[in-house]
């Protein structure tokens, strides 16, 4: 709580990397609410600009390294919850 924390998600493709490649992070909270959409990259990356995460992602990934993680600031216990991190670089599937 109130300390930065790291969300690691680390990738492989046997299809090179390219601007196809997406990168999208959802988030669903431990009292079986609705999942949101928090981070999605596409070439360059997107933070959210609603919800609860507003302002607190930033993006510490490198996509060349198979490297998708985020950061959260200022951690709350109501942050608590299933965080998914999905990846595609089509046609790899």
């Amino acid at each position: 709580v109130g300390e930065q924390v790291s969300l690691k998600c680390l990738f492989k493709s046997s299809s090179p990397i390219t601007e196809s490649l997406t990168i999208d992070w959802t988030y669903r909270p431990v009292t079986s609410g609705q999942m949101e959409t928090i981070f999605h990259y596409q070439s360059v990356p997107y933070l959210t600009t609603v919800g609860k995460f507003k302002d607190r992602i930033s993006w510490i990934g490198n996509v060349a390294k198979g490297d998708a993680s985020i950061a959260i600031q200022s951690p709350v216990m109501t942050d608590n919850g299933t965080f998914i991190c999905s990846v595609r670089n089509p046609p790899d599937v």
